[in-house]
């Protein structure tokens, strides 16, 4: 027995011994080829068995393996998986994972994605798992809401009427990209998220660059660019199904199918979804439909096409006018109050809402013409088609104003006792109407980008950028509410006309833009440094047509063109001291063209203000970024001035008609710190953070400003006194913290806190004649929001269960605000002050909200 035992404990130390010399360590860091940065969390396992590893923060790795030769498999969700094979202890040294989009990273060349520790901008990148983990029902900017210097709110609480300011620059000064193509409105540079509901589902990544970006073409990008990066085609055949319920009736059902690439090179995916709800503030109901569709085929070697189409074709109700405070609570519904719906005929009808479709397709070309050259094209054609409620006639304040026609106080509006007015006027014609106000559009463009490298460090990049834009802008009558015609004058080829539903009425004119643009940029990199200059020019040409204001006979009614040349330029560098430790400065200056409205300020064609002058943009930023193995870090500092920036002040003419005249060397100064974290305190925690305090005040007072008419006799002089003013619209200080706790192999848990203060409201420069003290600063407030994902087996299928609940302890704040116009005489017992919370317009966040999803994988 002795014997036995003995031989027993030999073959156990002998085949413990052979184990141990069978086993190999192997180590490796595992980058993602898109953004050329690390990807933590990546699976590396021993193939055939259960042993592996994932990577740290900085995408590195070691394990032991059980055999001392075979093969690993590495993958992560979004990348094509990647077989190597090892033998004994080894170093793999960097892995480079694929992205499983087909034609992405030929989007990027064209989309100029920033890349870490090489483009010398500020930078946060968000990629398609975290939006899909918190977006939820929040509106799509507010993805962005934990991202330095962004401010983003519901605004009126509307479905898809979110707005997004970046350093206090808010949208017609931000440039937006999807695919490298600009989305930013040709008129006025605004940007209505509304027309790209359901853009969260498709959107692969989204790169917010801060200050000048990355970008090559000219662009608004006074605070910043957002670069949206579509899904594309799938490398692998599959798809999934999905759904979503949430607070307030919304409901949201979606599916999505690849073919994957097939043996011909062709390959396609396409993405549906509907969703609908209620609306959390009252009378916003919506329902949207969205589509995305995309194409590619590999041509052979050299050539590849890719064909894109995606969409929204909503309609929702809206809030529009804001209240104040004390409106807010006397009303029985206190934050979701709206006072812009009522029902009519039992049915919710909305005074104010919002119905727009716009398509936008893109054919994109790859051309590598040779080892070192490679031409990228994409032609690209939006269509939109809707527009805006609101109402009309000479009794139209009724539906705002008047009591009388509400139900009960601070009521919903009384929609049927308008009809029944409207019955009983007969044939005189509804004294009150719902119109729409139309801004229809048809978008043509061609953007080319030429990439060569000159030699192993330097890299030539150039192309041209072609835009032309028609606006088509009207009213329409939409419902008589019971009447049988509405009377309107406004077009002078047919006066005195009885209107009726689909009918234009008080406007009806065409904008129409042409852009041409070139761009060139030279890049170097080399060791540790990399750097970048760039110049872009471009021409800018209004024309206005309009079809009320002037017979068809009048030269008039179509001006001549108004040209405006823009131009800039931009460099930066990047300095990689240690793999640590890296530092980076750029410094821009442009000129960009004023904004339709500018051109044409009183709404018609006499009075073409063609010598208004080009805005006038100077920015530099220095940064500083770490990357350890457990903290990534980075602070910037940045200071932008705004000279000349288009301002209006209206005046009355001699024949008593409004009219307004443009001012100029109205200036403004944007200058902040920002710091952003990362900190993985172990495997199963990751931290985040971040602090931006920004100082955005107005330079200057402009003072004794004369307005003068057609005959040049002043008539009036104009002072702008808002010096040391700050800049309203935006939270001037904001702090971040963020954790996500994996809980085990399949569960993650986040819990997020936000903090916004020092905004102030929103006020109009001109409205400042005297000396006075800033507008109304908005209570400060905190907002903590949590999700959770699950991912397990449901029968075949993969499945994917998210929760979501958004300001968790319901805490009651405001997000937007308009500085009021006080009330009474100063002295008077009654007098409010417009710097004051009582005199000031707002709109209240939302309360607590949630959401639970469920996506099937097949």
């Amino acid at each position: 027995m002795k014997k036995f035992s003995k031989c027993l404990l030999v073959f156990v130390v002998l085949l413990c011994t052979t184990l141990a010399f069978s086993q190999s360590t192997i180590t490796g860091k595992i980058l993602g080829s898109d953004f050329n940065e690390p990807l933590p969390g990546a699976n590396v396992v021993e193939k055939g068995t259960s042993n592996g590893t994932t990577t740290n923060f900085d995408g590195n790795f070691t394990f032991k393996t059980n055999a001392s030769s075979g093969e690993l498999v590495i993958t992560f969700v979004g990348y094509s998986s990647k077989t190597i094979s090892f033998s004994g202890d080894q170093d793999l040294g960097t892995i480079s994972l694929a992205s499983s989009d087909i034609g992405l990273q030929e989007i990027q060349i064209i989309a100029s994605v920033a890349v870490d520790r090489k483009t010398p901008v500020a930078v946060s990148t968000i990629r398609a798992a975290e939006i899909e983990l918190k977006l939820g029902t929040q509106e799509f900017p507010e993805i962005l809401k934990s991202t330095p210097g962004v401010y983003a709110t519901k605004q009126g609480g509307g479905f898809g009427d979110g707005r997004i300011n970046l350093r206090g620059f808010s949208s017609e000064n931000v440039a937006v990209m999807i695919n490298g193509v600009p989305v930013n409105d040709m008129e006025n540079g605004r940007v209505f998220w509304s027309n790209w509901a359901g853009l969260g589902d498709v959107t692969s990544s989204m790169q917010v660059q801060r200050g000048l970006g990355a970008a090559k073409v000219a662009v608004p990008s006074i605070g910043g660019t957002i670069n949206i990066l579509s899904k594309t085609t799938d490398v692998e055949a599959g798809g999934n199904l999905y759904t979503t319920i949430a607070n307030d009736g919304y409901k949201k059902f979606g599916l999505t199918y690849s073919t994957g690439l097939m043996e011909n090179g062709f390959a396609a995916t396409v993405s549906a979804a509907k969703t609908d709800g209620n609306g959390y503030v009252d009378g916003t109901e919506f329902t949207a439909v969205n589509y995305f569709v995309n194409i590619s085929k590999q041509i052979n070697e050299n050539h590849k096409i890719a064909l894109t189409a995606f969409g929204a074709k909503q309609t929702h109700g809206q809030r529009q006018n804001r209240h104040t405070i004390e409106t807010f609570r006397d009303s029985e519904r206190g934050i979701k109050f709206n006072s812009d719906w009522g029902y009519k005929d039992g049915q919710v009808t909305n005074s104010e809402d919002n119905f727009y479709h716009k398509p936008q397709i893109s054919l994109n070309h790859y051309w590598t013409i040779s080892d070192k050259t490679n031409l990228s094209t994409a032609a690209y054609a939006s269509f939109g088609s809707g527009g805006g409620g609101g109402t009309a006639g000479d009794n139209s304040k009724f539906f705002l104003e008047n009591d009388d026609y509400r139900v009960g106080v601070l009521g919903t509006i009384d929609f049927d006792k308008i009809v029944d007015e409207n019955v009983a006027a007969g044939v005189s014609g509804s004294e009150s109407i719902l119109r729409a106000s139309r801004n229809d559009h048809k978008w043509y463009g061609i953007l080319s980008t030429l990439k060569t490298d000159i030699t192993d460090e330097l890299v030539l990049l150039a192309g041209l950028d072609y835009r032309y834009y028609r606006g088509l802008h009207f009213q329409e009558v939409t419902d008589l509410l019971g009447g049988q015609y509405h009377s309107d004058d406004n077009d002078v080829n047919n006066p005195n006309r009885q209107t009726q539903v689909g009918d234009k009425i008080g406007y009806n004119n065409d904008g129409l833009v042409n852009w041409l643009g070139g761009f060139t940029q030279l890049e170097y990199s080399k060791d540790k440094l990399s750097a970048f200059v760039a110049l872009n020019a471009s021409n800018t040409s209004y024309k206005r047509i309009d079809y009320f204001n002037y017979l068809d006979t009048d030269p008039l009614q179509e001006t001549d063109a108004s040209n405006f040349f823009g131009y800039g330029a931009k460099g930066g560098a990047n300095f990689n001291i240690d793999d640590n430790h890296n530092v980076f400065a750029n410094l821009g200056y442009f000129e960009r063209a004023p904004f339709f409205r500018a051109v044409y300020p009183n709404f018609n064609n006499d009075d073409v203000n063609d010598g208004q002058e080009n805005e006038k943009i100077t920015s530099f930023e220095l940064g500083y970024g770490f990357r350890g193995e457990k903290l990534s870090a980075n602070v910037n500092v940045y200071h932008t001035t705004w000279n000349d920036r288009t301002e209006f002040a209206g005046f009355q003419r001699q024949d008593g008609t409004l009219a307004f005249a443009n001012i100029l060397g109205v200036n403004a100064l944007h200058q902040g710190l920002e710091i952003d974290f990362v900190y993985r305190a172990t495997d199963a925690l990751k931290l985040t953070g971040m602090a931006s305090l920004g100082d955005w005040t107005w330079k200057n007072n402009i003072e004794g400003v004369e307005i003068r008419d057609e005959e040049q006799n002043v008539i009036e002089t104009v002072d702008i006194i808002i010096k040391d003013l700050h800049v309203g619209d935006a939270a001037q200080t904001t702090f971040a913290l963020g954790a996500n706790y994996n809980l085990g192999a399949n569960t993650i848990v986040t819990l997020d806190y936000n903090y916004f203060a020092d905004l102030y409201a929103d006020f109009d420069p001109s409205d400042r004649g005297t000396a006075g003290p800033d507008a109304w600063k908005v209570p400060a407030y905190g907002i903590f929001d949590t999700a959770v994902r699950h991912n397990f087996k449901f029968g075949e299928f993969d499945a994917i269960l998210t929760g979501r609940i958004n300001n968790i302890l319901n805490t009651t704040h405001i997000t937007d605000a308009l500085d009021g116009s006080g009330r009474g005489n100063v002295g008077d017992a009654d007098y409010i002050a417009p710097s004051s919370a009582r005199s000031a317009r707002v709109f209240y966040g939302f309360g607590r909200t949630f959401s639970v999803g469920m996506k099937l994988n097949f």
